[in-house]
């Protein structure tokens, strides 16, 4: 698993105890497996269905600089389940692991819709080099470049 993802803890952040405070943490968790769920489908229009037991082992205090990791462990027809593990850079605890995430793809209706994955595509994998100085933008289907309407 690949840590990305570092969030430096603020007073903001904090419970009345001085310790980082489990909704934001779950706060964070829940934004970066949205975008990881995102890049792996390729479709902004992903909801978040279920989270696994929560068991906060350790926490982080104000300073303290956090690390969360994502991986794809399971491509449903319609899902992707992903585990998250969080780390306190600083101390090198880990805080929890969420063992079972599950996002649903959905379409322009908001109804679940298959997205056609079967692995975990790789941030390299997602561009192709035409030579060694050009990159060039993955190659999206119209389903994968539609947006949100505004509201």
């Amino acid at each position: 698993m690949n840590f990305h993802t570092r969030k430096w803890v603020k007073p903001e952040d904090l419970n009345p105890n001085g310790t980082l405070f489990g909704g934001s943490l779950l706060c964070w968790i829940d934004e970066e497996a949205a975008i990881y769920a995102i890049s792996q489908l390729g479709n902004q229009r992903v909801v978040t269905k279920l989270m696994s037991e929560i068991n906060f082992v350790s926490s982080a205090h104000q300073g303290d600089i956090i690390e969360l990791g994502i991986t794809a462990t399971q491509f449903g027809r319609t899902s992707i389940t992903l585990r998250a593990e969080v780390r306190n850079k600083i101390t090198r605890k880990s805080i929890l692991t969420v063992e079972k995430m599950v996002f649903v793809n959905l379409d322009q209706k908001g109804e679940p819709a298959p997205h056609g994955r079967t692995q975990i595509r790789y941030a390299d994998e997602l561009f192709e080099r035409r030579d060694l100085g050009d990159v060039e933008a993955p190659k999206l289907s119209v389903d994968d470049l539609a947006e949100e309407p505004a509201h």
